[in-house]
């Protein structure tokens, strides 16, 4: 770690001397509107813990994929299997994998059989313009799932006609190409985009090819908009000791995701009313040895079929949102069996803005029922108090719920049994917070504590028996993150400093468990930072910085940099992922790849 902040510190003290004329990467956070269902409002008037990753900072980092974008936001623990996100899990300040609420413009992915599969995104990272996680309890006006935050995707519909070709290369036979195109004209923007990316593997069993496809349009009809949306994501990867013991290195799987979605927004004066329909298909097809099916093969077919209504009204007292959300729920497996469950929830929050709009209250409630478990009320209340122009202080609080999966409840091989009689898990969170905002600067800081109860995490008494989930009693999780970033309009190098860290404290009450598998896998420690820098006019380097200790593997760091070249239609680009070439794990022992360079370059012509 020394080493690495000392390269660094040269760095930025090298580069005071240059002069070189850029523009800047600076985006106001002030103007952007955090994209939620009901009460979309100004980053700056939200009094919740945000973090945004804008469109210049998803181009300048050294990454091919969103799991890899996400692990620089201080509080996300990524842990892949595999490289490039092929399979990877996320979760947000000490959480697992299924309480992480995954969107895409606001429409959630989550996937009925498991939790692992919410990250297989029908998205590829050029289709991106910015990504929002919201952590903590304000998470819960998304709903189920949220349990300890969401992660939202938003989507781009270019306004310009262009046409861009994007082509990438390196070592272990990468290669990749995306083509895209977007097609304005008076009454409908749309925007289309294909991606093939693959490579032979860092080590045995290890290729992978993921193909996407993504379509987005936005059409006028009058004075109202109709949003469509539709994705299909498509992955095949050998499975190198991703799941069971790293011992078992045959192991297959292939992925089909599809996402469509169309919602009709509806202004009246001062109330929006935006139905929507959605669906979510995802197939997963794994075999045990690769070059021999029959021993061993799983076959889940999941679909999520359902339709909402989100309402916004501006009155007198502040902002009212409502809305309701239907869907069925529905899954056929060889493993699993043929089950299905309803889902009808129902939210409703008020903003109330007092002494002279310098405090907003927002009390909220979300009722959910479901078809399999009993019915439940979550509460919730944010609080945010403007102290000066540039600092506010925020307070929020509120329950959260998730269901089991249903490879939590009947999933079985010899080395793992379901159980049919666990209760949806429950957490009441707290979270004090601030956030000091001046022009190319801001600074957020929080403390939080997540008071669990009948977590489920699998688990067993003794090595030789196979892991089962049950409830905890009760997991309480505590802890502080800051943040700090740096974009100065006037520097004529610095582009983005961005330094976070995370501290996370985990106490079980059941402390007579021998194994545990995800609930105490938890990060301890978490530093991220990020440097982004002109050398020249047209040439840039970025570096990226992560440090995790985590409670029950060895800690590491990892350096990534990417050093870039931009013309008015070309770009250029070079990346050296874990540049030290450090050995280290994220997850059941699977060991991730070293220093792995790549290049590529893209084109875009426009009309």
């Amino acid at each position: 770690m020394t080493r690495v902040l000392s390269l660094l510190c040269s760095t930025i003290i090298g580069l005071n001397v240059l002069s070189a004329q850029t523009d800047s990467l600076e985006v106001s956070l002030r103007g952007v509107i955090i994209k939620e269902n009901r009460l979309s409002l100004p980053f700056s008037e939200s009094s919740r813990t945000i973090n945004v990753i804008t469109r210049a900072e998803i181009e300048a980092a050294p990454v091919v994929s969103v799991a890899e974008l996400l692990r620089y936001v201080q509080g996300i623990d990524i842990r892949q299997r595999g490289a490039h996100g092929v399979q990877a899990d996320v979760s947000i300040r000490g959480g697992t994998f299924d309480q992480t609420l995954i969107l895409v413009n606001g429409i959630k992915l989550s996937d009925p059989q498991t939790g692992h599969h919410n990250m297989n995104l029908p998205v590829d990272i050029e289709n991106i313009e910015r990504i929002e996680v919201i952590k903590g309890p304000a998470a819960r006006i998304f709903g189920q799932n949220a349990f300890t935050g969401a992660i939202n995707i938003i989507t781009k519909t270019p306004t310009e006609q262009f046409v861009k070709l994007k082509l990438q290369a390196g070592q272990h036979n990468l290669g990749g190409v995306n083509v895209s195109a977007s097609l304005p004209s008076e009454n409908i923007n749309q925007y289309f985009s294909f991606s093939k990316d693959f490579s032979e593997g860092y080590r045995y069993n290890t290729d992978y090819m993921i193909d996407n496809y993504f379509y987005q349009a936005d059409i006028k009809l009058g004075k109202e908009q109709l949003n469509i949306l539709a994705g299909y994501t498509e992955r095949e990867f050998g499975a190198n000791g991703f799941y069971a013991s790293p011992d078992f290195r045959d192991q297959y799987e292939e992925i089909q995701t599809s996402i469509a979605a169309a919602e009709y927004k509806l202004t009246y004066d001062n109330v929006v009313v935006t139905p929507r329909v959605y669906w979510r298909r995802n197939q997963d097809e794994y075999i045990f040895i690769r070059s021999n099916p029959s021993v061993f093969r799983n076959l889940h077919i999941g679909n999520t079929v359902g339709a909402e209504v989100n309402t916004a009204w501006s009155n007198e007292l502040g902002m009212t949102g409502f809305g309701l959300d239907v869907n069925r729920v529905s899954l056929q497996s060889n493993n699993l069996g043929d089950r299905n469950r309803n889902v009808v929830s129902f939210f409703a929050e008020h903003r109330f803005q007092l002494l002279n709009r310098q405090l907003d209250i927002t009390p909220g409630i979300l009722f959910n029922y479901f078809s399999d478990f009993d019915a439940n009320f979550l509460p919730g209340v944010d609080v945010g108090l403007q102290v000066t122009n540039n600092l506010k202080l925020h307070g929020n609080i509120g329950y959260t719920y998730r269901v089991p999966t249903f490879t939590d409840l009947y999933y079985e091989d010899r080395a793992n049994i379901g159980n049919e009689n666990l209760q949806p898990e429950a957490a009441l969170t707290y979270e004090l917070g601030l956030r000091y905002q001046k022009r190319d600067f801001l600074i957020q800081a929080s403390g939080f504590s997540r008071q669990g109860t009948d977590l489920i995490d699998w688990t067993k008494a003794i090595d030789t028996l196979p892991w089962q989930p049950q409830n905890f009693s009760e997991i309480n999780m505590q802890g502080a993150e800051v943040m700090l970033q740096w974009q100065p309009s006037y520097s004529t190098w610095l582009r983005n400093l961005n330094i976070g860290y995370t501290y996370i404290d985990a106490e079980i009450a059941d402390s007579d468990v021998a194994f545990s598998r995800y609930a105490l896998d938890n990060l301890n420690h978490q530093f991220v930072a990020s440097l982004d820098y002109q050398i020249t006019k047209r040439l840039s380097h970025s570096i990226r910085y992560r440090y995790l200790d985590r409670v029950t593997l060895d800690d590491y760091s990892i350096v990534d940099s990417r050093l870039t070249w931009r013309g008015q239609r070309y770009q250029v680009f070079v990346d050296a992922a874990n540049l030290f070439d450090v050995t280290y794990t994220e997850t059941n022992l699977v060991e991730m790849p070293g220093r792995w360079v790549r290049f590529g370059a893209s084109v875009k012509l426009t009309k």
